[in-house]
C-alpha cells in the first residue's frame, strides 16, 4: 500500500512543479510587457453617419483626422474637438474652419489638433460642428478615436 501512495505523490509533485514553471514564466512575460494587451490595440475611429473617419494618426503632441463628408450636401466645419486636445475653431458662427464640398475630405493640417498623449494609446471622443450650406442648420456629429501613439 506505501507503494501506491508514494507513486501517487511523485505523480502530483511532478506535475506541481511543472505547473509552477509554467506560471513562473507566464509572470515574467506579463511582468516584461510582453503580453500587454497595448500591443495588441486595434485602430479605429468611428463617426456618426454622414462624416464618414477615412484615417487617422496619434502623436505625443498631436491627433490627425482625414474625415470625408459622405452626406450629400455641402457643409461648413466650424469647430473638432477631441478629448485631451484644444479644439479646431470656436464653433462660433463666422469662423469657418473648412468648407467640404459633398464627397470631400478634410486633411490635415486643417484637421490637426494639438494634444497632450501620454501613454502609449490615445483613446477619446471626438466632436465636429458643421452646418449645412443649403439649410443654414448647424449640427454636432460625435465619434471615437482608439489609436497607439506613434
Amino acid at each position: 500500500m506505501n507503494k501506491k501512495s508514494q507513486a501517487a505523490l511523485e505523480f502530483i509533485m511532478t506535475y506541481g512543479w511543472a505547473i509552477l514553471v509554467v506560471l513562473v514564466a507566464i509572470g515574467a512575460l506579463a511582468y516584461f510587457g510582453v503580453l500587454s494587451p497595448d500591443r495588441f490595440l486595434p485602430s479605429k475611429c468611428t463617426l456618426s453617419s454622414g462624416i464618414a473617419c477615412i484615417d487617422h494618426k496619434a502623436t505625443a503632441a498631436n491627433l490627425e483626422i482625414v474625415a470625408q463628408n459622405s452626406l450629400g450636401y455641402d457643409i461648413s466645419i466650424y469647430k473638432i474637438e477631441a478629448q485631451q486636445c484644444t479644439a479646431l475653431g470656436t464653433g462660433v458662427k463666422g469662423s469657418v474652419q473648412a468648407s467640404l464640398a459633398n464627397g470631400a475630405q478634410l486633411k490635415p493640417p486643417t484637421s490637426r489638433l494639438t494634444c497632450l498623449n501620454g501613454g502609449s494609446k490615445y483613446n477619446g471622443n471626438i466632436n465636429i460642428t458643421f452646418t449645412n450650406l443649403e439649410t443654414d442648420v448647424q449640427h454636432k456629429n460625435q465619434g471615437q478615436v482608439t489609436s497607439r501613439i506613434e
